[in-house]
């Protein structure tokens, strides 16, 4: 089974932002977006659509910090779609991705799984320092580490 750590970083929040992708235990992908402003949010979902795809259906377990696109992804998108994408009060942020990531997960065979950040967890230590290597490279898209 695949085991992926994954998470985003934007500083300031919003400012320039970078996501990574660890794959048993190495760096494996990194990546931004192009744009000149993004969220740690953002950066985080999109993490999670790297490894997702990544994955490409195989066995696997997806470990991030983001309490919130956990949710997301395994409770609140599947409302949202049935309501034709909306929600109680107000819009969906970060749209985009929510639209790309749910239907990831559903043909995948992943298990999203939380992990406490900051807290000396191996995999997540390592994503965190490679996500601000990528928002420090400027990065504009997913790229494999060499």
């Amino acid at each position: 089974m695949i085991v992926y750590y994954t998470d985003g970083s934007a500083s300031p929040n919003p400012g320039p932002g970078g996501f990574s992708v660890i794959r048993d235990n190495k760096p494996y992908i990194v990546g931004g977006e192009d744009v000149p402003e993004t969220t740690n949010i953002r950066m985080e979902g999109l993490a999670i659509k790297a490894a997702l795809e990544d994955a490409d259906g195989e066995a696997c377990e997806i470990y991030t910090d983001s309490e919130f696109w956990i949710n997301v992804i395994t409770k609140w998108a599947v409302g949202w779609e049935a309501k034709g994408w909306k929600k109680k009060g107000g819009e969906i942020k970060n749209l985009d991705i929510v639209q790309s990531v749910y239907p990831l997960y559903g043909r995948s065979n992943a298990v999203l799984n939380w992990v406490r950040g900051h807290e000396g967890d191996e995999g997540n230590e390592m994503a965190d320092e490679w996500a601000n290597k990528a928002r420090e490279m400027h990065l504009k898209a997913p790229q494999k580490v060499s």
